[in-house]
């Protein structure tokens, strides 16, 4: 019997006996799994990430600003009864819904980032997320990682070990300019977009993929609850982050 063979019959096992997370990982290994299909198919070559709310815990740092930063450029502050509705929007919903004027909103960016700058020692990455970078940066991967946040944030919460893994930055990307810096990513580093997957935590960043041809791949732990995510049909779905090793690092050992 194949090796192949047997770790999947194994795997097969363990997902029958095993507490929940375990049989996810199992079945997204073995491809019997609706959330990771199109997985099985690819072969990626490049994986790029999204920051906040992927890689970086930056949610109860938002919300803890947000009021603040809506009474300096005068749009509706949001009661705590609200995130939970307002997490289900996409950015277009969420700016329509507060109010925000639309040549306000490259502002009120470059103001949460510089906020965000100020306060850079309270955000970490998720648990896991340190292990799963390095990883991927140890397999024949490449990493990059597409945000509009700016790269020394990002480099200050990831540190200057884990920064050095990523091959390529695209950060400081303005609202609806994801696609083109996408895009430039894959021109950068000799990718083909049809081998590249952007992982996100939001609706947008699956439009921007698939404008980009590229894989869409969505994280449930971000800003965007799991509802809204599934609505769009992301090509791969992620509830914890050792699945994404799991499942690309599984790909890459599939023979083409």
């Amino acid at each position: 019997m194949k090796k192949s063979k047997r770790l999947s019959i194994a795997l097969s096992a363990l997902a029958a006996h095993a507490s929940e997370p375990l049989k996810r990982l199992a079945t997204l290994m073995t491809g019997d799994s609706g959330e990771a299909a199109g997985a099985g198919s690819q072969h990626f070559a490049l994986a790029i990430f999204d920051f906040d709310g992927t890689l970086a815990d930056s949610f109860h740092w938002f919300a803890s600003e947000l009021n603040e930063v809506a009474r300096v450029w005068d749009f509706r502050a949001v009661a705590a009864a609200d995130q939970t509705r307002l997490r289900q929007m996409s950015a277009p919903a969420l700016f329509r819904e507060l109010q925000v004027a639309r040549w306000k909103r490259p502002w009120i960016a470059r103001d949460l980032r510089r906020r965000m700058a100020r306060d850079i020692e309270r955000i970490d990455c998720f648990a896991g997320v340190d292990g799963m970078l390095r990883q991927l940066a140890d397999s024949p991967l490449r990493l990059a990682i597409a945000s509009s946040n700016t790269a020394d944030n990002i480099r200050r919460v990831l540190g200057p070990d884990l920064s050095a893994r990523i091959d390529a930055f695209e950060c400081g990307i303005g609202l609806g300019g994801k696609q083109r810096r996408l895009a430039r990513l894959c021109r950068r580093l000799g990718v083909s977009p049809k081998r590249a997957l952007y992982i996100g935590d939001e609706v947008r960043d699956m439009i921007a993929a698939r404008r980009a041809g590229m894989a869409a791949g969505a994280v449930t732990w971000g800003y965007n609850h799991e509802q809204a995510l599934r609505a769009r049909g992301p090509d791969i779905l992620f509830h914890h982050v050792a699945e994404i090793p799991a499942v690309l690092l599984a790909d890459a050992s599939r023979p083409g």
